[in-house]
Order: C-alpha cells, then structure tokens, then sequence
C-alpha cells in the first residue's frame, strides 16, 4: 500500500522474481502508491479513512497470523499504532501533509535504494537469521538515499535547516528497516512467508506497511513531545 518494493526488502540479495509476479508487484505499486498520495493531499476524513481501511486489514492479517491472547493483543495495538501515527501528524494544519509526504519518500526510497544496493554490491548480511536477503549494503545506502531525498523534498516546500531534516531522515529510515525486521520475525515465529495474499504480487497489507508503521510511530512521538497535539509536524520538523 504504501511500500513501493521491487522485489524485497531493503538490502535485498536473492535471486530475481518470475516475470509475471514482478509485473503483479509494478501493477500493485502503481495503483497504490497515488492513492496515498491522493489520500494525503486530501487529508481530513479522506485520510483518516484510508487509513482505518489499512489497520483493519493488517489487523485481520495479524489475527489470522498470529497465536495466543497476548500476541491478539498487541495487533490490536499495532492497528491503532498505523491508524493514529499519521493521522496525528497530518492534523497539523501547517505542516502535517509535508511531514506524510517526507515520510513516503523516506520509507519508499529506504526500500527501493536498498533493494537495487544489496543486489549490485552484496556484503555481508543484516540479520540472517531473520532476514537472510537483507544486507548492510542495501541497509546503509538505503539509509543514506532518504536522508538526501527528504531534504529535496523540503526544498519544494521552503527553506528548511537541512542537516535537521537529513538527521531526521536518517532516523525515519533506520526505524522503517527495524519495522521490517520486526514483522520478519514475527512471521517466521508462527512460520509463514506472507501476512496474507491480499496484494496481488506483494503479500500482505502488512507486508506493505511494516516500515511505514514504524517511522510513523517515531516520528509521531517526536512531534507529539515536541509540538503537542496541536502542532505534532512542526514538532518533527522545525527545531
């Protein structure tokens, strides 16, 4: 929904996917990805329904995954996490669709850099054990990729301190690739490849949005201890 993925995660290494599920991926992306855009531009009760529709599909992803109360529970928390994170911060009338905008291209680029970086230079793997595919290559060049294009964004929208948004980029990005890891090992935990097949060609919804959810949940603290309720954007972008 939001992750664009050309055929992993970030620092992916494996081997090429079948033509016809890369062409399914493309298809997914190139309809999803303007209609969060088109969400976000909007904003008000448009956004906070396209969001609340992402929650409740990653949470019936999460029920159907997962076993035992304890591990229901915290689905439901992970759900209010993805509905209220970027709702919270698009509320900021001044800066909240620049702050969901950053944080589209931060997640994406984190994504698609990291991809083609593991697969041209390889090097030693992320976290094996959790995730074989992902490397520190794709993982830090990923990183590196948001970081300058948060700041060109910026740039669209005014005079912002550059090192600020970079810093906070780098951030976004390092806790999209924990998010990713995260939901890794929650599947592997109950043994399954895929949170659901509700995206043709990706997986599941929640296989989509792992990133997103965590840079959203960090950057949403920041702001809320920054600005409060009131201005939770400029609490995450302007220091």
């Amino acid at each position: 929904m939001v992750k664009i993925d050309p055929v992993s995660g970030p620092g992916a290494n494996g081997t090429r996917a079948p033509a016809n599920n890369l062409t399914l991926r493309v298809a997914s992306a190139v309809v999803m990805a303007p209609l969060a855009l088109l969400a976000a531009y909007l904003g008000g009760w448009v956004f906070a329904l396209f969001w609340a529709g992402a929650a409740l599909a990653v949470l019936w992803e999460w029920m159907s995954l997962v076993r035992g109360p304890l591990w229901m529970g915290a689905g439901f928390g992970y759900a209010v996490i993805l509905f209220a994170a970027p709702v919270i911060l698009r509320g900021d009338n001044e800066f909240g669709l620049l702050a969901i905008l950053l944080l589209f291209a931060i997640v994406w680029t984190t994504d698609i850099l990291g991809y083609f970086a593991g697969r041209t230079f390889g090097g030693p793997k992320l976290w094996p054990a959790i995730s074989p595919k992902k490397t520190w290559s794709g993982a830090i060049a990923g990183t590196l990729g948001a970081a300058l294009l948060a700041v060109a964004v910026t740039w669209a929208f005014g005079r912002f301190h550059d090192g600020t948004i970079a810093g906070i980029a780098l951030l976004l990005s390092v806790a999209a690739q924990l998010g990713d890891l995260l939901e890794s090992w929650i599947k592997r935990k109950f043994g399954a490849k895929d949170a659901s097949q509700l995206i043709p060609g990706h997986g599941g919804v929640m296989d989509r949005l792992d990133g997103f959810w965590a840079a959203t949940l960090l950057g949403c603290l920041i702001g809320l201890a920054r600005g409060g309720f009131d201005a939770p954007a400029r609490g995450l972008l302007i220091w």
